[in-house]
C-alpha cells in the first residue's frame, strides 16, 4: 500500500519524521507523501512545516486531502470514524 515515498506519521517524535522525508528527498524523489490518522494529524501537520520551512526550503505543498475512515474497534468491534489527512509535498 505504501510505496518508497510515503511516510506514515505515529507516535514518535516529529523530528523523525522529518528525517525520514528527508531521506527519501536524498534519495532522488521529488516528492513526499505525508498519511496520519486521528491525533498524529496535528503532528504530520508540524513535520510538514518543519520540513518546508526550515530543512527543504525548495520543498512546498503540492497538495493536502482529508478524509474519514471507519475503523473497526480492536475493543468493542464497534465502528467508528477516524479522520485522516494526506498532505503531498513536492521540489
Amino acid at each position: 500500500m505504501s510505496d518508497m515515498s510515503t511516510v506514515l506519521i505515529g507516535k514518535k517524535p516529529a523530528m523523525n519524521y522529518v528525517l525520514a522525508c528527508l531521506t527519501v528527498i536524498q534519495n532522488g524523489s521529488n516528492s513526499v507523501t505525508l498519511k496520519a490518522r486521528g491525533r498524529a494529524i496535528s503532528k504530520a501537520v508540524d513535520v510538514a512545516q518543519i520540513l518546508t520551512r526550515r530543512f527543504a526550503t525548495d520543498v512546498g505543498v503540492k497538495n493536502i486531502a482529508i478524509n474519514t475512515e471507519q475503523v473497526k474497534s480492536i475493543e468493542t468491534g464497534a465502528m467508528s470514524n477516524v479522520s485522516s489527512i494526506e498532505i503531498i509535498l513536492e521540489r
